[in-house]
């Protein structure tokens, strides 16, 4: 990854989901503009699954532009378990992250233990359909993906729908601390003005049980590591983690 050492002194920044209309340039440059503005190294960009390499390759040329490192992203709504697999299946390979919208038990827990998946996400004001308990985060913590929170509902909700979720979100990521699933915290906007720093977005952490240190991981360390990870899957080299090829032919 360029310049993106988990390891590094200083942190790297990431803010894995923004949603952008591709078809105004102008807008997508803005709100990447005010990214980088803001501090941000690394952003995400949720795409549809049929998006174009094309557009993809734009997009990466915009953030380049502006001095961002771009990371493709697709958020996935599977019908069940078997729906979620083919998707898998078809799109792993061309998206550095993957996130899984668990709208049903069945789907979170396969999405939990498939190690393809890289982040889970549950629906914001359907209380019953977040799923996330002890269960989940135990085939999470098998799995290697991690709870993805979005700031922009406790930007936007108001009055007992905003406390409510900051109840859930306080026992979820609780669990998650228990069973060392990592959390992520992004911002789930489309428009600059709800951009926020991110030690502001850390901070926001607080709100839901998140310390210092694990605030600023969920905008750093924790991203920054799925995004590390994939890009070596993806690469043409790789065989295993910590296994790649490094020369083929018969004089290796």
């Amino acid at each position: 990854m360029q310049g993106c050492g988990v390891a590094a002194v200083k942190r790297i920044f990431a803010d894995l989901h923004l949603h952008l209309n591709a078809k105004n340039s102008d807008g997508t440059v803005r709100v990447l503009s005010k990214a980088a503005e803001l501090g941000y190294g690394l952003v995400g960009v949720s795409l549809a699954a049929e998006t174009r390499d094309e557009e993809v390759e734009r997009l990466r040329s915009v953030c380049s532009e502006v001095g961002v490192d771009f990371v493709s992203r697709v958020d996935l709504r599977p019908r069940n378990p078997d729906n979620l697999m083919r998707q898998l299946r078809r799109l792993r390979r061309k998206f550095e992250i993957i996130c899984v919208a668990c709208e049903s038990k069945a789907v979170a827990r396969q999405a939990a233990k498939d190690r393809r998946v890289d982040l889970l996400s549950f629906p914001l004001l359907d209380f019953r359909r977040r799923f996330f308990d002890r269960a989940e985060a135990e085939l999470a913590r098998g799995g290697l993906a991690a709870l993805e929170v979005d700031v922009k509902p406790l930007l936007v909700l108001e009055g007992p729908a905003r406390v409510r979720l900051l109840s859930f979100l306080r026992r979820e990521a609780a669990v998650a601390k228990g069973f060392g699933v990592p959390v992520v915290v992004s911002s789930g906007v489309s428009q600059k003005l709800l951009l926020r720093k991110p030690r502001e977005m850390a901070a926001l952490g607080f709100l839901f049980g998140l310390d210092e240190v694990s605030g600023l991981d969920a905008v750093s360390r924790s991203p920054v590591a799925l995004v590390e990870r994939n890009r070596e899957k993806l690469s043409p080299g790789f065989v295993a983690p910590g296994i790649r090829v490094v020369k083929e032919g018969r004089d290796c």
